[in-house]
């Protein structure tokens, strides 16, 4: 009986300690920290050590197969993290090159996550490879899935690290005013996860399920200062810039057109949690390119942005409504279109401020004004872009939030203005996540029909997730700031995947899936459906295997071709209101990407609208260790449709050395 109640004990102190996800404290530094990757300092020798990882792939339910130590430190200006990744032995790392803001889900790195407001919404993220590379990112929305993860922001931090015969080393110094937090908290959220590419095992400080990314911030355990924290100071970056171009026809005898430019951005942090960004006649020509891509669909491509003036804090303006479909999308702004020619073309901006950040635990704000230039050539006065954005934190997780947008034209009547408001929803536990909101524009031409407004919830446990999607979007929803490609549509899109977590060395996990994505209008009924069955495997080398069986319908509710062909003189069109089924197999693989040569690939083969199609998309990468990949992104699309349409074979090609 004595011994029965000793076991009840411990086991009931044992479930408190696993209920409380212990944290780690913190302590001051009482000596000066030399950036190095050495242990010489006696105050990592007095710091708490956070260790036990736990794996989060190949399974989430052992600790890690490789050990990993973290102590933290800090004094009056930066934040110490000192990671020890021990292995087995000597040994090669992996890693895609020596590029900045890596990525890759299996190349060998220690990560930091850490959430300033404790909220578990939003976060950064600093990481590290045995090669010495940063990579600093944004995390929004919870982390609720991959794109959540923003490496488009950059800030400066500083690292070193050391490569042993049984390990390396990482030492990272964080500026208090690299981040954004607010004074007088006496803990944080935090998380560390390590990727080993020779286990092929992701690990995590805090515990997270597999079936969640691994970036996802509902498990963050709490980092305790022993102090309050100190004010970060003053944070002002400027980044000015000087250009030009000259040009003269020589055949002509004309004189040389020089045109000389100077601008730039400046970054200054008001207060430690709210960030003010101006720019002055801002130069993109540095920003990354996007990759090409064949659209073969009637409808805009959506495309990110990357421009660092609306990154930090972009989630609070870019998040609203889905990636379908954004009442507001910064790339608008910048960018209009030449009516002579239907094509985009560049709008000079003035300058343009933006103050963003978060007031206290539960206020986010962001108000931003930007100036475009007049182009007499297309008759487009100069614009005004305003945005302001609020967003209020709700029970544990949840949030609602409210945007206004006024775009409007400088001694011109013409306008147009969006209002939205929205519920993001995300539970405790994280089982839970969704969305419901209403948006509205206004212009002075259409005032019926121009709402959008939308359901959204997924249900995610660890072998079953449940998705379900109704929108309805007005005849007239008009947002001329936002990504809107369709309108005047009901939609519903129920999905459902089942997954299996087997006890076997190939496989990790595999399951079949199902999902029907249903659209039509007050005008012509059913427009489109598609649905689908698939199945998805999971290796324990990382590789994936992905096979969908679909069938389509697709209304013609206005005459097109198909093949979009570049001439547009040439276009012989399906006719307006006629319905196509068409059937399809598509096929999805992507190789083990810690190979030197890795590829990827997605083929689809069937039928379209009234002919048929057989396409195949894919990249292949091969890496110089460690210093460089090359790799060649492809797509080749065969389309034949009868007599008198068009048919057509396109091919595009995008090599890239990196």
């Amino acid at each position: 009986m004595k011994c029965q109640a000793i076991l009840g004990f411990l086991l009931f102190c044992a479930s408190i300690s696993y209920g409380q996800q212990p944290g780690l404290h913190i302590k001051r530094a009482t000596g000066k920290i030399n950036i190095d990757a050495l242990m010489n300092e006696p105050d990592w020798e007095a710091a708490e050590v956070a260790n036990q990882f736990r794996q989060y792939f190949p399974f989430d339910s052992s600790y890690a197969k490789v050990k990993t130590d973290v102590r933290m430190t800090y004094d009056d200006r930066f934040i110490y993290v000192y990671a020890v990744m021990y292995n087995q032995g000597p040994r090669k790392y992996v890693t895609t090159s020596l590029r900045r803001d890596f990525f890759g889900g299996f190349i060998d790195a220690f990560n930091v996550i850490i959430d300033t407001y404790k909220d578990k919404t939003n976060a950064f993220q600093f990481g590290v490879t045995p090669y010495g590379v940063q990579r600093e990112g944004l995390i929004a929305n919870g982390g609720a899935n991959e794109n959540d993860l923003s490496l488009n922001w950059d800030n400066k931090w500083y690292s070193e690290v050391r490569i042993l015969d049984d390990r390396w080393v990482c030492e990272l110094a964080i500026p208090f005013k690299t981040i954004r937090y607010k004074h007088g908290l006496d803990s944080w959220n935090l998380n560390f996860y390590r990727t080993d590419s020779y286990y092929t095992e992701r690990s995590t400080w805090a515990p997270v399920s597999r079936v969640y990314p691994i970036l996802n911030l509902a498990t963050l355990r709490e980092l305790h200062w022993d102090q309050p924290l100190p004010h970060p100071g003053g944070n002002v970056s400027v980044i000015p810039y000087i250009a030009g171009k000259s040009e003269q026809d020589f055949e002509a005898g004309t004189p040389a057109n020089n045109q000389p430019d100077i601008g730039g951005d400046a970054k200054i942090a008001v207060g430690p949690a709210l960030n003010l960004d101006i720019t002055a006649n801002p130069d993109f020509s540095q920003v990354e390119v996007d990759q090409q891509v064949t659209n073969l669909n009637r409808f805009e491509i959506f495309y990110p942005e990357k421009r660092q003036f609306f990154l930090e804090n972009g989630d609070l303006f870019a998040n609203f409504g889905y990636s379908n479909m954004r009442p507001f999308f910064s790339r608008r702004i910048g960018v209009t279109r030449d009516p002579s020619t239907g094509q985009n073309i560049q709008n000079r901006i003035y300058g343009g401020m933006r103050l963003s950040g978060k007031i206290n635990n539960n206020w986010r704000v962001g108000l931003m004004t930007m100036q475009a230039a007049e182009d007499k050539s297309i008759k487009l006065p100069s614009i005004n872009y305003t945005v302001a954005a609020v967003q209020r934190k709700i029970f544990s997780r949840s949030n609602v939030g409210l945007m206004y947008i006024n775009k409007q034209g400088v001694n011109d009547t013409a306008y147009n203005r969006l209002m939205a408001l929205e519920y993001n929803m995300a539970s405790k536990d994280n089982r839970w996540t969704g969305k419901a909101f209403y948006h509205r524009s206004f212009d002075q031409r259409k005032k019926d029909s121009t709402y959008a407004t939308s359901v959204q919830f997924v249900y995610q446990v660890p072998n079953l997730e449940i998705d379900f999607l109704a929108q309805d979007i007005g005849a007239n929803y008009n947002p001329e700031v936002g990504y809107a490609p369709r309108t005047r549509f009901r939609r519903i899109a129920p999905e459902a995947y089942y997954s299996f977590y087997p006890k076997s060395k190939l496989i990790n996990n595999h399951g079949p899936g199902t999902d029907i994505d249903i659209i039509g209008n007050d005008l012509y009924g059913l427009t489109d459906w598609d649905a689908n069955l698939w199945y998805k495997i999971t290796f324990q080398s990382s590789a994936q295997f992905f096979m969908r069986v679909r069938r389509d319908y697709g209304l013609a509710f206005f005459a097109f071709d198909p093949t979009f062909p570049a001439d547009a003189s040439k276009a012989v069109n399906l006719p307006a209101g006629t319905g196509y089924y068409w059937n399809s197999v598509i096929l999805n693989f992507q190789s083990n990407a810690r190979r030197k040569f890795s590829f990827g690939f997605q083929s689809r083969l069937g039928q379209y609208y009234n002919g048929e199609r057989q396409n195949i998309d894919g990249t292949m990468s091969y890496r110089l260790q460690p210093h460089a990949v090359i790799s060649m992104n492809f797509s080749y699309n065969r389309i034949r449709l009868p007599q008198p349409y068009n048919s057509a074979d396109l091919l595009l090609l995008g090599p890239k050395f990196d």
